[in-house]
């Protein structure tokens, strides 16, 4: 779950630096509140779904507390509930404890997909009732038994458009390639999406990733090893790596990737070119305190496109309702990893498979890159 932290903390840090710069100003962002709130006043979202009148929220706490407060405020209304947001963590471990002992606190979790797949399997959720959620407003991530996407956010190439402007690098293949873009390079730390990025480089075609060979993977990673300057942890540090000029290139955050093009003037640049989209999940802990229908009647709220467009603006996260890219500005357009132009040069991130494989090849990972 570090993976889902870091992520978390990082997109509301953006969130917090962006402001106007990336089409949300402050009138607009009021604009959406209203329109949520006039929305949610109308038809069957008006009533109340559970007796004590409280719906319970996990995520990864610090300022993601009151941005989801923000981003989903108009479910209070529409469905006559208070929306609480625990920002304590709802880790697999907390998630099985908490089931376990019959002491259960959280009513929806926002998580790693991957998880949702081992959890589900370990009979720790509810399954999701798609006569509740609608299945069909999910165009982007995976949908299944116990979980379903909620946002998406993407890995991608940040380079040094100075440097390699007038011929930008526009695959793995190129980020991997030493001789023609020189300079030293850094990957993520905690390994999602490092094999597929890999893998990419080393020329196995996209619809064939799956199910990854991670000796091959390893194997390019290690190659490269003597060009990479650092693996970074945070946000933060892949920003100002490549703001410092120690890099030329990196494996970054599009969020991140965005601000650091904002900071530098466009003396770093980047685009979805062979970026890796990973969804995230929404799932149910058994025996939710509001009860299983108040939890489903939240997730479906939260998939409405106008909801989606709003957490686009507070999170700069990929809607994964295809119907929020027309209520979004052209800026947000561009760099929103769903929007069409930008989701078809990219690979979609295989949970399946990360749910079955991560922790032993996260173990190899870190062994590699600690020498």
């Amino acid at each position: 779950m570090i993976d889902r932290q870091r992520i978390i903390e990082d997109v509301l840090e953006i969130a917090q630096k962006l402001g106007p710069k990336a089409g949300i100003s402050r009138r607009s962002f009021n604009q959406s509140l209203l329109l949520l709130g006039a929305l949610a006043a109308a038809g069957p979202w008006q009533r109340a779904l559970s007796a004590n009148g409280n719906v319970i929220v996990s995520n990864w706490g610090g300022d993601a507390v009151p941005a989801f407060e923000t981003s989903y405020s108009g479910f209070n209304q529409a469905s006559g509930n208070k929306l609480q947001i625990d920002g304590s963590g709802p880790s697999e471990g907390a998630l099985k404890t908490q089931v376990n002992s019959g002491a259960v606190r959280w009513d929806v979790c926002d998580g790693e997909m991957y998880s949702s797949y081992r959890l589900g399997r370990d009979k720790v959720l509810s399954p999701i009732d798609y006569t509740v959620v609608d299945k069909s407003l999910v165009d982007f991530g995976d949908v299944h038994d116990f979980g379903i996407a909620n946002y998406s956010y993407s890995y991608v190439i940040g380079y040094d458009h100075k440097r390699f402007g007038a011929n930008p690098p526009r695959s793995w293949a190129d980020f991997w390639d030493v001789k023609k873009y020189p300079g030293k390079r850094t990957l993520y730390k905690w390994m999602s999406a490092n094999l597929e990025c890999a893998l990419l480089a080393d020329g196995v075609p996209p619809e064939q990733l799956y199910p990854l060979d991670v000796d091959r993977a390893l194997r390019k990673i290690e190659a490269l090893m003597p060009h990479i300057v650092t693996h970074w942890s945070t946000g933060a540090e892949s920003q100002q790596l490549l703001l410092d000029g120690e890099v030329s290139m990196a494996q970054i955050w599009h969020t991140r990737a965005e601000l650091v093009k904002r900071d530098s003037g466009g003396s770093i640049d980047w685009s979805f070119d062979g970026g890796i989209v990973s969804p995230s999940v929404w799932m149910v802990p058994k025996k939710n305190p509001a009860g299983a229908k108040a939890a489903m009647d939240f997730i479906a709220y939260a998939l409405r496109p106008e909801v989606q467009a709003l957490l686009m603006q507070v999170y700069n996260m990929g809607p994964v309702n295809s119907k929020a890219n027309a209520l979004l500005s052209p800026e947000l357009q561009a760099i929103n990893p769903t929007a069409p132009e930008n989701f078809k040069k990219q690979v979609m991130l295989n949970n399946r498979w990360h749910a079955e494989h991560y922790g032993e090849t996260l173990e190899r990972y870190l062994a590699l890159i600690g020498g």
